[in-house]
């Protein structure tokens, strides 16, 4: 009988071990290689793993489902590294199991967010986004700041991530849970937050400080930028006035 292309599609059995065979193969060939490269595998400089309020936090943001609205990888195009910062490389998250990168992007892309904002700036946010940006349809999340963190839960949570690569010391889980006593799950993800993205140097502004309100209006954040820092700083760090992103959506912070 001659292997004809016809042959193929007529058996559905030879079709489906052929679509598994070519799948297998070209898999390998993607993947494999990446375990083997020292840019996808070994941690950039200064990478530091989460302390331990940091990844509470961090559970926090998973808990919340923030990555729904959230991506946490930015893409080398110049829409992306003049709004948000440095593209995102894989060193930088092999310390995250698993990592956040995601295309959803409702909200801004959070990657480079680490130190941008103050934190009172994130507590306005986190507890009433529209007490910052009118217009934002991110949900209020006020019951953070008065949820207590668990301390015990900390070295267990720990220990695992130590056994699948992350560097943590015996010393570091032993003094988790006094790191994260009388904590909230606010100050945890604000810490979380404010760590995004600072291995590697990134454009953007200064963390604007959030300033009082005057009577009878909500808190603001400061968001002036000098003048010769203007056009990148008001594209970076002011969500409400920056343009919309590439994929036609408005986005928020």
């Amino acid at each position: 009988m001659k292997f004809s292309h016809e042959l193929i599609e007529k058996n559905s059995g030879l079709l489906i071990l052929l679509v598994i065979l070519t799948v297998s193969v070209g898999g390998l060939v993607e993947i494999v290689p990446l375990h083997f490269q020292k840019s996808t595998t070994q941690p950039v400089a200064g990478l530091q793993p989460y302390t331990a309020l940091q990844l509470a936090g961090r559970d926090v943001y998973l808990r919340e489902g923030c990555y729904n609205c959230h991506s946490q990888m930015i893409r080398p195009f110049r829409a992306e590294t003049e709004r948000y910062g440095h593209y995102s490389v894989a060193g930088e998250f092999v310390y995250d199991h698993p990592f956040q990168w995601g295309s959803k992007r409702t909200g801004p892309d959070l990657h480079r967010v680490g130190g941008r904002y103050s934190d009172e700036w994130h507590r306005i946010h986190l507890n009433n986004p529209r007490d910052l940006v009118p217009e934002s349809n991110m949900p209020a999340y006020p019951w953070l700041a008065n949820a207590r963190l668990e301390p015990q839960e900390l070295p267990p949570k720990m220990r695992a991530l130590r056994a699948v690569g992350v560097p943590y010391s015996d010393a570091q889980i032993a003094a988790a849970p006094d790191e994260v006593k009388g904590k909230t799950e606010l100050d945890a993800l604000v810490a979380y937050l404010q760590v995004l993205g600072t291995a590697i140097k990134s454009r953007g502004a200064p963390a604007p400080a959030a300033r009082p309100a005057q009577a009878g209006t909500a808190p603001v954040a400061d968001t002036a930028v000098p003048p010769a820092a203007a056009p990148s700083a008001a594209a970076a760090a002011v969500p409400v006035t920056t343009p919309a992103a590439p994929t036609g959506r408005r986005e928020e912070k």
